[in-house]
């Protein structure tokens, strides 16, 4: 019989509650989204999504057991994200493991949200470490390399806005619904089947909006948001209606997904060229193939996903992405990360403190804004 781990997720506003065997068998991923609690707000309420998690999490962990058809004492461990996020959140997730933990007797794993979504490639996909990696949520935007379990090295971060908070707050200013980066997309989706069904060049537009490249002609692999952001800002004001007409909408969508995509192109060929000069006698030595991993909520766009397809394919390496539905929170990720934790002997004791920030890479050096809690 092969180990099970059961894996809680609570660090913003989706409740997750999966059970994994360990050689990646997914037995149950149980998840509930507050989108409808959000979305008068344009945006989390970290007080009402604690409470939320706290309203759906027994009912998701029984429905979860269910579904897998074990009882607790047929686990091997439990694993719960414990940072970073909103620690109202992370506290309730938290606090159920190590629960049923100590009820019953069972190892507890304490979780970082973030190295949960880079191991989600190793759930999904076989991919060996060393790795090069992207990682673009609503709260991060980073390149890091995955070197082993516990051990990563931060290539680059952002200094204000994340990607996935970059397409929420520029759809909301566009009167989309939250959360935007869906609704952002398939705007862009619309634009380009207009296009192709009048004959025209759907990247003609891009030159009328001329969004910015922020921090592309620096040679650091680090990200700013920020002033692509203000710039939709301009082009929206500058709409002489107080509704976006529908035409104005996809265009707007479209030059921003087209401006986001240079960015990351730009700063992930400097990303590949460093990976293969630091990593590759290692890969080399191993025989492993260089991969590119995405992950996160944003990781789910198609534009980012087919041009990162693209980048990966003229650098000889593999691009792997996750399943579109494991790329935004989920239990799946931390049960997961909790197996390769556990195979590592990695496990923690019950008075371990949840953590609002929590550096995968934490002797990179600090950068401005954001920068400093990466």
């Amino acid at each position: 019989m092969g180990k099970y781990v059961l894996g809680i997720e609570s660090s913003c506003d989706d409740t997750g509650v999966a059970i994994i065997r360990d050689d990646g068998h997914i037995c149950a991923n149980m998840l509930a989204s507050q989108y409808v609690e959000h979305e008068e707000f344009g945006g989390v309420v970290p007080e009402i999504a604690a409470r939320a998690h706290l309203e759906q999490m027994d009912r998701l962990i029984i429905a979860a057991m269910k579904e897998a058809d074990l009882d607790f004492k047929d686990l091997s461990a439990i694993a719960a994200t414990c940072g970073p996020g909103l620690i109202g959140g992370v506290m309730v997730g938290m606090m159920a493991g190590k629960a049923i933990a100590a009820a019953h007797d069972l190892p507890f794993i304490a979780v970082n949200h973030l190295e949960a979504h880079l191991l989600t490639a190793r759930l999904t996909n076989t991919v060996e470490m060393p790795y090069l990696c992207l990682l673009v949520s609503g709260g991060h935007t980073q390149i890091l390399v995955a070197e082993d379990i516990d051990r990563y090295k931060r290539f680059g971060t952002t200094l204000d806005d994340a990607l996935g908070e970059a397409f929420d707050k520029t759809a909301k200013m566009m009167g989309l619904p939250y959360p935007g980066g869906p609704h952002m997309q398939k705007l862009a989706q619309d634009y380009q089947a207009r296009c192709a069904k009048n004959g025209q060049d759907p990247n003609a537009i891009i030159a009328k909006y001329d969004l910015p490249l922020p921090l592309t002609h620096q040679k650091n692999l680090d990200f700013s948001f920020s002033g692509l952001k203000t710039a939709m800002r301009k082009h929206i004001d500058a709409i002489d209606s107080d509704i976006i007409e529908q035409h104005d909408a996809e265009e707007l969508a479209y030059a921003f997904h087209q401006a986001v995509i240079k960015v990351l192109e730009k700063k992930l060929t400097r990303a590949i060229a460093m990976f293969k000069e630091s990593y590759g006698d290692t890969l080399d030595a191993q025989n492993i193939t260089p991969s590119l991993v995405v992950a996160g909520g944003v990781a789910a766009n198609s534009y980012i996903r087919a041009a990162l397809e693209d980048l990966t394919a003229a650098h000889n390496m593999t691009l792997i992405a996750p399943p579109v539905k494991l790329c935004s929170d989920n239990g799946a990720m931390i049960a997961w990360a909790g197996i390769e934790r556990f195979k590592r002997g990695l496990i923690n004791e019950l008075d371990f403190a949840a953590r609002p920030r929590w550096p995968l890479d934490p002797d990179a050096e600090k950068r401005i804004g954001a920068g400093v809690k990466a």
